[in-house]
């Protein structure tokens, strides 16, 4: 999901794009949750806290206060949270309806999450009065990567 253009028509920065989600929320867009969002939303595959810490660099938080954003962004729902084979928490950016329309394969070996092209199958029929707001589809395996080294 693309933030909505400026004012003058430019889209904005990553940055820029990253407050305007979180303000949407009706939330402040405080230094650390744009940072966060920002590197969530530029990540290829979903990422351990540690990674994050990692990634942020000279810019890194402490830890509770990097804890307190990303449970933040996922009680918003700006972000999901999974664990990987090993229990390990990890953080992806969502997206609007984007993670709905498509499936995630976990790797069983490195614990990464990649988004695939292919679309999840039809919900299935529910009772009565019961109302969908979400559905995953997660395929677990192991990535060419890792299969690559079972060999």
């Amino acid at each position: 999901m693309r933030p909505a253009a400026t004012r003058d028509g430019e889209q904005p920065t990553e940055a820029e794009g990253a407050a305007l989600l979180i303000r949407r929320t009706g939330a402040r867009a405080t230094p650390a949750r744009v940072r966060v969002l920002r590197l969530l939303r530029s990540a290829p595959a979903a990422l351990s806290h540690h990674e994050i810490e990692q990634a942020l660099g000279d810019l890194a938080l402490d830890r509770v206060t990097l804890y307190r954003v990303l449970d933040w962004l996922v009680e918003s729902g700006l972000a999901h949270r999974n664990a990987d084979a090993q229990r390990t928490f990890r953080f992806s950016a969502a997206g609007g309806n984007e993670h709905a329309t498509h499936t995630h394969f976990r790797c069983d070996g490195c614990g990464r999450v990649f988004c695939l092209d292919a679309a999840p199958p039809a919900p299935p029929s529910l009772p009565e009065g019961f109302s969908l707001s979400r559905m995953e589809l997660d395929l677990r395996g192991r990535c060419a990567q890792c299969a690559g080294r079972d060999r």
